[in-house]
């Protein structure tokens, strides 16, 4: 006779991670149809809110455990809906549609394209430490966020905007991975959170853009954010009571 195979239960803590995966994914699907009803800046909102649903998904699958194979592929594949799709189609209506033939529609499949290959080279060799090339939700927001601020661009930037965001996806340059960060200094993050709230002050709807900004070329400076923000090792040490 054959042996059954054996199933593990499923539990709400495995499903929770990937619930929230969905949450990603949805966002993005709500972001193009916003574009089809003219509603471009709500629809950029939603590839904004579709980034706080990609950081905190593997945020409670470690604070859990619940990290599986499955949520990593669930998450590539919302992911390239959500920061690849949404966000090309997003800048396509509304800076490359009507112009130039078949043009538009080509770079942003290239930028499609770009991030597909990003997630599936983070899937196969990712290792701990700074992402390599710019990573894919940080590209669709950085895209996005021109859309958020109304501002506006002619054919030929909003083409370069596109490709050159795919060409970082797929580089070798190093851009700083928050991501797992345990031990963080909390006078840092206060100092991060007031630096935010400044931006939205001062810039409302572009604070978006600048914080992507600030991102973007922390990359070519080679800011290690994980390091900025963890604590010293003598912090460490200190609140473990080790002296």
């Amino acid at each position: 006779m054959k042996k059954r195979k054996a199933y593990r239960n499923i539990t709400f803590k495995d499903l929770l991670p990937n619930m929230v995966t969905s949450g990603n994914l949805i966002c993005g699907m709500l972001s193009m149809i916003l574009v089809l009803h003219d509603q471009v800046v709500p629809a950029g909102w939603m590839i904004f809110a579709a980034v706080f649903f990609d950081f905190m998904d593997g945020k409670i699958a470690r604070r859990i455990g619940a990290g599986s194979r499955f949520g990593l592929e669930y998450d590539s594949l919302a992911d390239v809906i959500s920061f690849g799709v949404a966000p090309a189609f997003l800048l396509y209506s509304v800076y490359l549609k009507g112009q130039f033939g078949v043009t538009g529609a080509l770079v942003a499949s290239f930028f499609v394209l770009c991030g597909a290959l990003r997630l599936a080279r983070f899937n196969i060799v990712h290792v701990p430490g700074p992402f390599q090339g710019l990573p894919i939700p940080a590209a669709g927001l950085l895209v996005s966020s021109f859309v958020i601020g109304e501002i506006p661009l002619p054919f030929m930037v909003g083409s370069l905007l596109l490709i050159a965001s795919g060409l970082l996806m797929i580089s070798s340059i190093p851009w700083g991975n928050l991501k797992g960060l345990k031990h963080a200094d909390k006078k840092r993050v206060v100092l991060f959170y007031l630096i935010c709230i400044g931006l939205i002050l001062t810039l409302h709807s572009r604070a978006v853009l600048a914080g992507m900004i600030i991102y973007l070329t922390s990359g070519f400076m080679r800011v290690d954010w994980s390091k900025f923000f963890s604590r010293t090792e003598e912090d460490q040490d200190y609140l473990e009571g080790k002296y």
